[in-house]
């Protein structure tokens, strides 16, 4: 496993070196296990691999190198092998996702739950094979979640190392797992205001989308606590920008950019910033389209309903408020980098990566 060359910033080609590396080291254990446990960790290792930008390791990569870290320096390749572990989380964040929602691909797949449900049924084995699907993806995600553990305490980064990281990595799992648990507690409360779903994407999202892994880099360097505070400012905005722009692509976004079914949050019932923002707008000016709005969600909609909720939300004026917001939130996130330590070239990677967040094709 060897780091990118030179000054290149961007560790995507040695992410995908450490993450089929971690998988071969792991194949011993599964093929003791035997039975059909060594094919459906070959699924999931194909899930991993097969898409993603591999967004967590970068921010992870970059904020190790803005707080001092060396690219060619001895330590580098278990720097990255730690970053790289990222997408274990990130795994098993998507895994259990796509079952509490119910989706039924994911990057133009069927979504594990799916797959293995469909195994079930060509098999014709017994009992029900929705069952089986979810059964198997739990632990499929659950795996993840272990190997991400496994991935960082066998990095090779010293032990100094590991004790800075060990509490930034314990409140990422804890904030990322707290975020899912608000996420399906508002569905079923009813809570529909936007302080609630903001609150849903700095944990579920922002924290351990940008803010933790700017934080894991920063630690693994030994920054200070400045800079430390700085990159979680710029992650935090950054990260629910992210998200934000993410409800967007929920709702409008094209199948064949985003790999789900358009308008799949409206049908799921995702109690979004965009949609808080609709129907905060309705129940001032219009309570028959708030009705129709609360109606909506979460109803099985046919591709015309999905355009005319789509279009109320637009005249409501609630994805001007939610782009607005994403390009306040981006102008806070890079004036606290700006005003950081970090390293020049570190500052135009993370200013590019906060641009490229606000600006994802629908």
């Amino acid at each position: 496993m060897t780091t990118p060359p030179g000054p290149t910033i961007s560790p995507l080609p040695a992410v995908e070196a450490a993450l089929r590396g971690f998988f071969e080291s792991r194949r011993p254990l599964t093929e003791a296990v035997g039975g059909t446990f060594t094919d459906a960790t070959a699924t999931l290792e194909a899930f991993v691999l097969r898409g993603g930008k591999r967004v967590r390791p970068a921010f992870a990569w970059t904020g190790w190198l803005g707080a001092g870290g060396d690219p060619n320096g001895g330590d580098a390749d278990a720097v990255l092998r730690a970053c790289a572990a990222l997408e274990l989380v990130q795994a098993c964040a998507l895994v259990h996702d796509d079952i509490i929602d119910s989706s039924a691909t994911r990057r133009g797949f069927p979504t594990l739950h799916v797959e293995f449900a469909h195994r079930h049924s060509v098999g014709g084995w017994a009992g029900d094979p929705g069952k089986f699907g979810e059964s198997v993806a739990i632990l499929l995600g659950d795996l993840a979640l272990s190997w991400a553990d496994d991935m960082v305490r066998e990095s090779g980064v010293d032990a100094a190392a590991q004790a800075r990281i060990a509490p930034v990595w314990s409140a990422m799992r804890t904030e990322v797992l707290g975020g899912q648990y608000l996420d399906i507690s508002t569905e079923v409360t009813g809570d529909e205001s936007v302080a609630a779903a903001l609150r849903i994407n700095r944990y579920k999202t922002a924290a351990y989308t940008i803010e933790r892994p700017l934080h894991l880099g920063a630690a693994l360097a030994g920054a200070d606590d400045a800079l430390i505070a700085a990159y979680r400012e710029f992650g935090t905005d950054i990260g629910i920008a992210f998200q934000l722009q993410d409800d967007l692509l929920g709702v409008f976004g094209d199948p064949a950019v985003t790999g789900k079914p358009s308008g799949d949050d409206l049908r799921e019932g995702k109690r979004t910033v965009l949609f808080a923002e609709a129907l905060v707008r309705a129940d001032a000016s219009d309570p028959g389209t708030a009705d129709f709005l609360r109606r909506g969600i979460g109803a099985d909609l046919t591709d015309d309903q999905v355009q005319r909720m789509r279009q109320v939300i637009t005249d409501l004026g609630a994805v001007d408020a939610v782009q607005a917001r994403i390009d306040d939130l981006t102008t806070a996130g890079l004036r606290a980098l700006d005003a950081s330590t970090a390293t020049a070239a570190a500052k135009d990677e993370l200013r590019a990566m906060a641009v490229a967040v606000g600006r994802r094709s629908a």
